[in-house]
């Protein structure tokens, strides 16, 4: 560490002086990765905050040790006041103070958390997951269907069962890594150990790889897979197909496939959560005087009833005509929305009689339209 003033424990790992022992090592495993030198080559601010980082994580980690600090500050850890204060030894290694806050992993099992790194033992591997884009009907979503997906992807090679290896083929030690399995990066300021690239860590390679899939273990495949979407999907959801996704390596396990889900538009409908909303248009007759109407719903025809002097964006709820609720909680309702409709061919006997209605009509028969043109009155003065 640098000469100057050593900063607050608490200050350096940006928590309260009262934060609770997981806020702690939630704070310093988010700082770690950020700073850590093999995130920050040749950086040596990073290096210098990385280790001020496990410096306060190991005092305040420890009970004891932070009873300690929080009575005496950083004198509880100066040689000559450690005694009396009880603060303890000296302070680790910042890097195996790194590997105790993720739990004991080794580095190498570290890494591969952090920065996306797939390790592999034993010569084999999982298959990655695979997604598929699937379009369904309202109807469909509605009710639940079955679905066969028919897709192309690397599957268990035949010849070989997916070991990769020819009937009677040897295994030899891997000239790579010398039969370790393992090889060692240097990066920064300490030494990473992976599994070797060439034997996928089994330290031995196969003198005669199948020659069906090149030792792979898998060869690309056309296969179909059935599918049970339940009742009150919707778009966006995803389904998982535990084991559908690709093989994997050297009989490794398969991934999964992630069939997600878009729901096509319908003429008709549309939907707003576990409720349908449906647009019926009425003559204006039917509006002014009230009328019974049918409407459509997802399993037929109902009737509702119109009073005299419906209007353009009434609503009426048909009860448990929607969706089914995923979780079930229930159905949905059927929302039916009014629009009246004003007639645009007219012969001239109905013009007359049209003409005839409007000479009798007075401020009464539009009490909407009355209402705003007083208020558009008072507004204009």
């Amino acid at each position: 560490m640098s000469t100057h003033k050593k900063r607050d424990y608490y200050e350096v790992l940006g928590v309260e002086r009262d934060c609770s022992p997981e806020d702690l090592k939630k704070a310093y495993r988010k700082l770690a990765v950020k700073y850590h030198p093999d995130k920050n080559p040749g950086n040596k601010e990073a290096e210098e905050r990385f280790k001020e980082m496990a410096e306060a994580w190991e005092a305040l980690s420890d009970p004891q040790k932070r009873a300690a600090y929080d009575q005496y500050g950083h004198a509880a850890f100066d040689p000559r006041t450690r005694a009396s204060s009880g603060g303890g030894g000296g302070f680790h290694d910042p890097m195996d103070i790194f590997g105790q806050a993720f739990g004991g992993q080794s580095m190498g099992d570290i890494f591969s958390s952090l920065f996306g790194q797939e390790t592999e033992s034993g010569g084999s591997s999982r298959g990655s997951d695979l997604r598929y884009d699937l379009e369904i009907t309202l109807e469909e979503a509605v009710n639940g269907v079955e679905k066969h997906l028919t897709l192309t992807k690397p599957g268990l090679c035949g010849e070989c069962r997916g070991f990769g290896a020819e009937k009677g083929s040897k295994k030899v030690r891997c000239t790579t890594c010398g039969g370790r399995g393992r090889v060692i990066f240097s990066g920064g300021i300490i030494r990473l150990e992976k599994p070797c690239p060439t034997c996928k860590g089994n330290g031995e390679s196969i003198d005669r790889p199948c020659r069906n899939c090149g030792g792979e273990g898998r060869v690309n495949q056309t296969q179909t897979i059935q599918i049970r979407i339940p009742a009150g999907v919707n778009t966006g959801m995803r389904l998982r197909s535990s084991g559908n996704g690709e093989a994997g390596h050297r009989g490794g396990p398969a991934g999964d496939l992630y069939v997600v889900l878009n729901i096509q538009e319908h003429p008709v409908f549309q939907r707003e959560g576990d409720d349908l909303l449906c647009e019926v248009p009425v003559a204006f007759t039917q509006a002014a005087l009230g009328a019974e109407i049918n409407v459509p719903t997802l399993t037929g025809k109902a009737q509702i009833r119109l009073p005299a002097g419906t209007q353009t964006g009434a609503l009426f709820r048909l009860k448990g005509r929607g969706v089914r609720s995923l979780q079930g909680s229930g159905v949905g309702d059927l929302l039916v929305k009014i629009s009246v409709e004003v007639p645009t061919r007219l012969n001239a006997a109905q013009r007359a009689k049209l003409e005839e209605f409007a000479h009798l009509c007075d401020d009464n028969v539009n009490p909407q339209g009355r209402s705003f043109f007083e208020r558009a009155r008072e507004f204009f003065g």
